[in-house]
């Protein structure tokens, strides 16, 4: 695994070999700011999941996070500025650590940009394996963390801020799951070149 500040570059080379060894290209937004666009209904999804949840053991409302129908209150905390940053490199451990190797792979990178962090693999991963690196961050800190808060009774207005944050950060992840489900055969198996996305049947590999 390598700790970077980049993301990882296509190669035109690169393509044309894989494009010899018939994987498909996976249909997927080129650019961050497509993809984030294209989310945008799984961001709203993520969010009614997740505020849902929450509101079954806790009360939840705008009001609590500052937000009132006349006015909006902002107090900088620096601790939830600590916390934001820890929620962002949780949130990509959970991506990275159920990719086959990591530890030892020279093809994984982890990261973080101006715009958050990353992780990215060139290895082939299998399809099943692929989903539950799409969705673990979004299952186990919006889905399965918040249940667990609440039968703990741990649940403060930090807390669910920083579980609806990770939710609605997760839309991108959603979006990939969709395109996956969408068009790649369920025995393929998936490989990355750069931001670019490959999948071949495993009767072709």
């Amino acid at each position: 695994m390598r700790i970077t500040a980049k993301l990882p570059q296509y190669h035109e080379h690169v393509h044309i070999e894989l494009m010899k060894k018939e994987w498909v290209p996976l249909k997927e937004p080129q650019s961050l700011g497509k993809a984030t666009l294209l989310s945008i209904p799984f961001m709203l999804i993520n969010a009614l999941i997740a505020f849902g949840i929450i509101h079954i053991f806790s009360p939840i409302s705008l009001q609590e996070f500052g937000l009132t129908s006349g006015s909006l209150s902002i107090t900088i905390d620096f601790s939830v500025i600590f916390f934001l940053l820890a929620l962002v490199i949780f949130h990509e451990c959970l991506h990275l650590i159920f990719i086959p190797n990591f530890i030892r792979s020279e093809k994984t990178w982890m990261g973080l940009t101006l715009f958050g962090g990353f992780v990215a693999t060139e290895e082939k991963i299998p399809k099943s394996r692929y989903i539950l690196i799409t969705i673990s961050p979004f299952i186990i800190l919006s889905v399965l963390l918040p249940f667990l808060l609440g039968f703990l009774g741990l649940f403060t207005t930090v807390l669910k801020f920083l579980v609806l944050i990770n939710a609605i950060a997760s839309s991108v992840d959603m979006l990939t799951l969709f395109l996956v489900m969408k068009q790649v055969p369920k025995q393929a198996i998936l490989i990355s070149n750069g931001q670019k996305t490959y999948w071949k049947a495993p009767e072709n590999d």
